[in-house]
Formats: structure tokens, sequence, C-alpha cells
């Protein structure tokens, strides 16, 4: 084996040019003082071409950076259609929230709960949940690819932490969404642009170029698998590609329309059109940066196998591992940099939207119902306050979980994250779809869905996790409405949704 150059100086100095330049250009976006409504919602003058990187930058987690194209390195593309479940998430965003949204022009996805119930307490519940699992995701966010730096670059894990997380405070603190929103989109561009350019280097280090890559994908059977089914007629709710497709759309749908890091972007405008075009947007983008990805995992299955004396049998066998050696061992000087901090780019826009949307959600659904009438002043004093105080608790969390072994964590805790998540966007459905269901409905058809996915997880393994989504649901339309019709018989009290607040009387 060749002598392996590794992480130099020069791309440690592009690393750290590029960890400067963010903070420098959040402070640049910072330096209008932004107050109450403007610090959580921008102050109206951000493109929505702006806003649509930014929700790519957020929902893409850098855990996903590595994922996917290892998962393609392994032999299948069937996780690629999850991320074509975006044919089925924008289509019913569009349609039946995004309208909701901007008329009633609510400050957080929470807000919605309560003008629809007309329950304060519902809303609450939304964001405690939300406030928690964000919690966990921003520590975890900031702790694994920052060990991965660390093994690849030779710079303590402590100082990456401490710097993406202080970069990250600086212009959340400062801000607000404004600075958040045009990060995220610099950073987003970084990201971009880096996977492509290793796409193209792949590409042109292959024996025959692309052709290798067309006859791998379509004749040498690197697409799917041979157990692999479109359609499993004897498990319908089994792991096959159509359950696939399914039910990652749903799961980015109940991201979209109740997750406040991507609702958030939502409230920036009451502009119908303009929220369309930053959702359609996004869609495109994701969908043809999840192509690449996968493109970029053929392609190193490919120049290995080629190549076999290039790489240690260890990270051979290591599909999460490979896509980060390869850009450590074999792309040019400097472009090894370019694409490490695309990495480094991925975990701080989640990690500043989820400061900002935790402060956001914090102040304006639950601080507000403890003091009310608190002035802009006052409220944007909190909402610093907070972001300082959950970006310090994100940095020390992150540094423990550095000493530990906690990878399994990680994934028991997404699986978590998205059990809950679908059922409470099962409550936003209930909202949007009925005019007649109630809060008691609604959180009884809550916590319903939830042991109901809890169940299938723990006892019903044959049932795909991608199912959850859907399940979740089901259970809350379904237990919602009928608690909803028996409240209503035993009080003789029918409840009727506001108007403005379903799909259908939005429009009126």
């Amino acid at each position: 084996m060749e002598e392996l150059r590794g992480f130099t100086w020069i791309d440690t100095t592009v690393l750290v040019v590029y960890m400067v330049g963010v903070l420098l250009a959040g402070i640049y976006f910072s330096k209008k003082e932004m107050k109450g409504k403007e610090f959580f919602k921008g102050d109206g003058s951000v493109p929505w071409w702006v806003t649509c990187v930014s929700i790519f930058a957020t929902l893409l987690s850098p855990i996903s950076f590595l994922a996917l194209a290892g998962n393609s390195y392994g032999g299948t593309w069937m996780l690629w259609f999850a991320q074509l479940g975006m044919i089925i998430a924008i289509p019913l965003t569009i349609r039946y929230f995004l309208p909701v949204y901007a008329k009633l022009d609510i400050d957080t996805a929470y807000h919605y709960l309560e003008i629809r119930f007309q329950s304060p307490s519902l809303r609450v519940l939304g964001a405690l949940m939300f406030v928690l699992f964000q919690l966990g995701r921003m520590s975890i966010v900031m702790y694994l690819p920052c060990l991965a730096l660390a093994n690849l670059t030779g710079i303590n894990v402590d100082i990456l932490i401490i710097a993406m997380g202080a970069i990250a405070i600086v212009y959340s603190y400062t801000g607000g969404l404004k600075a958040v929103l045009w990060t995220d989109f610099i950073q987003g561009v970084i990201l971009i642009g880096g996977i492509a350019l290793t796409l193209v280097y792949i590409i042109y280090k292959l024996d025959g170029g692309l052709g290798d890559m067309t006859y791998s994908l379509t004749t040498g059977g690197r697409f799917l698998a041979d157990n692999e089914k479109w359609m499993d007629w004897t498990n319908l709710l089994g792991t096959s590609v159509m359950v696939t497709l399914v039910g990652g759309g749903l799961t980015t749908f109940c991201s979209y329309i109740s997750s406040q890091d991507v609702v958030q972007r939502f409230t920036t405008t009451t502009d119908i059109k303009q929220l369309n075009k930053m959702t359609l947007g996004n869609g495109v983008l994701s969908l043809v940066c999840a192509t690449i990805f996968y493109l970029v995992g053929t392609g190193l299955y490919l120049y290995y196998q080629q190549n076999p004396d290039l790489i240690t049998e260890t990270f051979r066998n290591s599909q999460d591992q490979v896509f980060a050696y390869f850009i450590t061992y074999e792309l040019p000087v400097g472009i090894t940099g370019i694409i490490l901090a695309a990495l480094y780019a991925a975990s701080q826009s989640t990690l500043s939207t989820g400061i900002n949307s935790v402060a956001t959600s914090w102040v304006m659904d639950i601080q507000t119902k403890i003091t009310p009438n608190m002035s802009y002043d006052r409220q944007t004093k909190i909402a610093q306050y907070i972001s300082l105080a959950i970006g310090i608790f994100a940095i020390l969390v992150a540094m423990y979980l550095a000493r530990l072994d906690v990878k399994s964590a990680y994934e028991l805790f997404n699986s978590f994250l998205g059990m809950a998540l679908g059922a409470l966007a099962g409550v936003f459905v209930l909202g949007a779809f009925t005019t007649r269901s109630s809060a008691l409905g609604a959180f009884i058809g809550f916590l319903a869905a939830t042991a109901m996915v809890f169940f299938c997880k723990y006892c019903v393994p044959s049932i795909s996790f991608w199912m959850y989504a859907l399940i979740a649901i089901v259970v809350t339309l379904v237990v919602g409405e009928v608690v909803s019709l028996i409240q209503a018989k035993v009080t003789g009290k029918e409840f009727v949704a506001p108007k403005g607040s379903t799909y259908k009387t939005c429009r009126d």
C-alpha cells in the first residue's frame, strides 16, 4: 500500500478559515438589532431561496452526510426511496398546511394547536416535547461529527466541540432567526458544493469514468439487493421499496408540519406563493443532493474495487466510515479541508437552528403562558439567555458523550424521536382535516398513537419502522374523532374548529 497523506496543515487552515468566515458572516447579519417577533421570525427581508436552503441544511443531519453514501457503498439504494418520498410530503404540505399557517399568521408550530383546539395546554405540550428532543439532538449532533473530525485531523475533540458551539451561540444570540437563516444558507452552499465536487473527482478517478457508474447501477446490481422487493404482498407493513417511499415521505411530512425548526421557516412570510416556492425548492434540492450522496457511495465501492490496496481492511468493511476515509486520504490537499468543512457545516447549521428554534418555542409557547404581557425587549432578552444556556448545555453534554461509546444510544434516540414526532404530527393532521375534534380528543389521540407505535416497535418487529408515521397519524385521527364524538354526546356541547384553522375553512 502506498503511503497515505491524510490531513495536512493546508487542510487545517481551510477548516479554520471556514469557521472564522461563518462567525464573521453571522456577526454581519446580526448587525441590525432584532427584538420581539423580528428576533423570532425575521424582519421579512430574507429571500425565499435563502430559507429554502436553510430548511435543507436543517434537515440534513451530519450523520446522514456519511451514512447516505455509506448505504449505497454497502450495496443498495433502498433508503434513497425514503428521500424520494418528498413527492408525497411536499404536495401534502403545500395543499393542506401552508395555507392554514399563512392564514393564521402563526408565531410557532404549536401556536397553531392553541388556535385550532382553543387549548393553551396543548400548545405547551407540543413545545415541551420539541424542546426535550432538541436538547438531546443538539448534543449528539455536536458530539459525533466532532469525534469523527478529531480522529481524522488530530485536533482535540473538545476544541472542535467548543468552537462549533461558541460560533453557533454568537450569531444565534445576537441576530435571531435572520442571522441563522443566512449562515445556514452559506453552510448549505458549501455542503452542496463540497459533495458535488467529491462526486466529480470520484468519477474522474474511476477507470471507466461515468460508464463504470452507469453499468454498476443498471447491470451490475448495485441499485437494489436481490432480496429487496418493490412490494411485499405477504407483509404489507414490512420492508419494501413502496413502504420505504411512503414511510419516508410521511416522516418528512411530519417534520414539515409539526417540528418547530422547520415550521419556523414558514413563519417568516404569509405570502403563499413564497411559501410554495420555498417548499418546492427544498424538495428538489434535497432529492438532488441525496442522489449525489448515493452516487458517491456507489463510486466509492467501484473505486476501492479497482484499487483494493488503497484502503485498509477495517475501513473497507465499515460503510459508515469509508466516505470519511476517502475524504481524508484520497482527495487533493485543500479539497479535503473543504469537504470536512462541509461536514462541519452540516453539524453547525443543525446546531444553530436548534438553539434558535428552542429559544423561540420556549419564550413564545411556554414563557408567555407563565408571564403574560411581556414586552418585546423582555421576550428578546429571555430568548438570548435561553440561547446561551442551551448552547453551553449542549457543549458540556457533547464533551461528556465524547468520552463514552453512545452510537447505539444515538440510534435509539432517533428511533424514539421519529415515533413521537409521528404522534405529534397526528395531532396537527387531526386539527387540519377535521372540524369537530376537541382538545380532549387530541390529547387522548396523541397518547394512544404513542402507545401504539411503541407497541409496534417492541412487540411486532415485522412492521417496518417506516410505517410508524402512518400508524401514528391514523391512530390519532381515529381515536381523536371518536373521543371528541363521545365527549360531545356526554356534555351536550359539540366543539367547532375556529374559522381558518382547517384546510377547508382557511380558503373561505
